[in-house]
């Protein structure tokens, strides 16, 4: 059978053993490393298939003094940087190896030549070679780490002993087990089969292990909380757990329990005045619900008999219209019927023709005349007497239906809160709120600002019409918002509030941001400028680079020892400055080694990447006692870059240099301690080309950390340095690209 399909098998196990249908030890064995007989950490896959644990073979290789990867990679001078940082974890030298991605300058090929390394298999007894790369050539067996993780979880779960009396779904778990009824009892079922004063009660009992046959539990195991036996400690699932004597827990777990009785017991009248005031909000709440309950009744009573009323009217009116149109109608259908044969009209002229005294006649037909003509006409041009439609009492009452179902009754809404982490101020403001976890539906949002105070250099702007003066934005029908025009380096107040049912919520606490002393600067880094693709790992979004070791970095550790040392790698940004004030902002990794942040010229870069410096000086050796300090300003004339470092939690001001102007905001520059400061969450850079100065920035306080001058010759870029691991991720207003220099 293939590795493959035995790893498929131990899945189709331990999945049945979480359902219950396979007993744990069935699989136990099949997870055992051959060497160690316990079960398999990191394990690796041997070139015939087998898999041993990573630390198993470390000690075979050790055993046969083959190891020459781990003490080369090991190795390190006490001078050197690296030998003053802890040795990584396996797991990341793993992933540092097969990623290929450690270097380091000045590394020559064959100056550690690796030789041969070559271990008997446990499981075959075959030899097997690993050649040069010695354990490097192996790969880990995560499916089986897998399935030995999941069979751990499936042991702290079988590992409950149920009582064997209850029944589903009332199974508890058991807490003793009879040595005579060779059964687990939970304490109801205990007391109920071993009644007192009956000879079961004098029954021997204790717990047993349910892993392991016949064996008393007489261990706890302080990580999954349970008793334990020997064997479970000893090869079973709590090989790697600790475990201490049943008396040692049970005497801390009894004092643990006396105090906590202990402690109620003390609070007693406490606990006892919480109950009355408990009782007493039920009672007031049960009030103040019927209150409630009455109220909306009364005003749901006064909206049906309105509602009757409006009814009543318009059946009314509907009524009166209609028998109104009736009799209209009806009186129309019986003039035309007079028009008929023999009815009406048309018999009494047909009577008045038979009248032969004409002077009677002449009388009687001249008004019958105009009578025949009305009803001529009118059969000429019919029109009803009355409309049948009722039209005009059809109601259109959706708005009020709307009205209706958008009712609301929770009165004035909560003030909602402004986001601190996710709201960023620039020349341009992001404020960001949130609402209160049970708030209902609002209309719309407010937002309000104030200067409280501009620039230091020209007060006179403090005293204009707009300085404290709440200013509101339009309506806003999100959680977020934008101000723009915001004068530089000033200081604004926010608030917001919300509006439903034009009912306006009360105010937000107010949060204050310190808008930056220059416009944002938009860009994003450059992959092309010196990057480094070997240790360098850049986004898609070119926001976020992030250093890596790689292959090389790690096969070139031995070199320390010779005096090579590990360079930065530099990073630019895509867009220069050539004249004004410029401002940035970006995060660095609090974990990062080292970082350095600043500004470069392109005119040096182009010198710097042509005519790189001489590391063989025993200027830049850090043992050869060559510290005098008077290739400083040479040198430092000579750099492209102007940088400031943090790294392991912290930002480091520089030594004060006789070639530049550099003034601080702490203490002198000569005390060490001074120097060192706790890193700021967000760091600002801000560039003044025309004044040939550069400014660091809390980014969230605004506090100018550092100034120093620079020379502004040609375009300057933003500028980075990363050495070991390390991260900086510019921010989204940096990166938006919305702004035109």
């Amino acid at each position: 059978m293939s590795d493959s399909e035995d790893m498929t098998e131990f899945a189709s196990i331990v999945e049945r053993i979480e359902r219950g249908e396979v007993p744990i030890k069935n699989i136990e064995r099949e997870l055992i490393c051959p060497i160690c007989k316990e079960l398999f950490t990191h394990p690796l896959i041997l070139p015939c298939q087998h898999s041993v644990c990573h630390k198993c073979v470390r000690e075979l290789l050790m055993l046969n003094h083959e190891d020459s990867f781990d003490a080369g990679s090991e190795c390190s001078l006490p001078g050197s940087p690296r030998s003053r940082v802890p040795s990584p974890s396996m797991e990341r030298l793993d992933r540092l190896v097969r990623s290929g991605s450690i270097s380091s300058p000045g590394w020559r090929r064959g100056s550690v030549t690796p030789r041969v390394t070559t271990i008997p298999c446990p499981g075959c007894q075959h030899d097997i070679d690993l050649g040069e790369r010695g354990i490097s050539m192996l790969f880990r067996n995560f499916t089986l780490e897998s399935i030995v993780e999941r069979y751990r979880q499936a042991a702290r779960a079988a590992v409950a002993i149920m009582c064997n009396i209850c029944k589903p779904p009332q199974l508890q778990e058991a807490t003793k087990s009879c040595m005579d009824c060779k059964a687990s009892y939970c304490n109801e079922c205990f007391k109920l089969h071993h009644p007192w004063g009956t000879p079961k009660a004098q029954h021997e009992y204790v717990l047993m292990c349910p892993e392991h046959e016949m064996e008393k539990v007489n261990m706890y195991c302080e990580v999954c909380k349970r008793p334990v036996c020997h064997l479970c400690k000893l090869g079973g699932s709590h090989a790697n757990h600790k475990v201490t004597s049943m008396s040692s827990a049970y005497k801390i777990l009894k004092e643990k329990l006396a105090k906590s009785i202990h402690y109620l017991i003390s609070k007693e009248d406490q606990v006892r005045t919480q109950i009355t005031d408990l009782e007493l909000l039920i009672s007031q709440t049960e009030e103040n619900g019927q209150v409630a309950e009455r109220r909306a009744n009364e005003h749901f009573e006064r909206l049906f008999e309105t509602l009757q009323e409006r009814k009543s009217e318009m059946l009314r009116s509907i009524e009166q219209s209609r028998n109104r149109r009736l009799d209209q109608l009806k009186s129309q259908v019986e003039e035309y019927q007079g028009m008929l044969e023999n009815s009406g009209l048309v018999g009494y002229a047909q009577e008045v023709l038979k009248e032969t005294d004409q002077s009677c006649f002449v009388q009687t037909a001249k008004q019958l005349h105009v009578r025949i003509q009305k009803a001529t006409e009118s059969l000429r041009t019919f029109h009803p007497s009355a409309d049948p439609c009722f039209d005009e009492f059809v109601l259109e009452t959706s708005r009020e239906e709307a009205l209706l179902k958008e009712m609301c009754f929770g009165g004035v809404p909560d003030p909602p809160l402004i986001d601190l982490s996710q709201s960023r101020v620039y020349n341009e403001a992001t404020i960001c709120w949130r609402l209160s976890d049970d708030h209902q539906p609002t209309d719309h949002h407010m937002l309000e600002y104030r200067r409280l105070s501009g620039p230091s250099q020209s007060p006179s702007q403090e005293d204009g019409e707009d300085s404290g003066v709440w200013r509101a934005t339009d309506r806003v029908y999100g959680p977020s918002t934008v101000v723009c025009d915001l004068e530089p380096d000033s200081l604004y107040s926010f608030r917001v509030r919300s509006c439903r049912n034009s009912m306006f919520s009360p105010y937000s606490p107010e949060v204050t941001f310190h808008t930056p002393p220059a416009p944002a600067f938009s860009f994003l880094f450059s992959d092309k400028c010196g990057f480094s693709t070997e240790r360098l790992v850049l986004n898609k979004r070119r926001d976020t680079v992030e250093s890596v070791a790689g292959m090389a970095f790690l096969l070139a550790a031995e070199r320390v020892q010779t005096g090579s040392y590990i360079a930065l790698d530099y990073i630019i940004g895509d867009t220069g400055i050539s004249q004004g004030r410029h401002y940035w902002a970006f995060k660095v990794e609090p974990q990062s080694y080292m970082v350095k942040v600043g500004v470069a010229s392109d005119s040096k870069l182009i010198e710097w990447f042509h005519n790189p410096r001489d590391t063989s000086s025993p200027r830049y050796d850090h043992d050869s006692g060559h510290d005098s300090g008077s290739e400083d300003t040479c040198y430092e004339l000579s750099q492209p870059f102007t940088l400031l470092t943090l790294g392991m939690g912290r930002l480091f001001i520089p030594k004060t240099s006789s070639s530049s102007s550099v003034s601080t905001a702490t203490a002198p520059a000569g005390d060490p301690g001074n120097r060192v400061l706790p890193m700021p969450q967000r760091l600002g850079v801000c560039l003044d080309y025309d004044a040939c100065r550069v400014y660091f920035y809390d980014a969230d306080t605004m506090r100018c950390l550092y100034e120093r001058q620079v020379d502004c010759s040609g375009t300057m870029y933003p500028a980075f340095g990363l050495m070991g691991s390390g991260k900086v991720q510019l921010e989204e207003f940096i990166t938006a690209k919305r702004l035109t220099y």
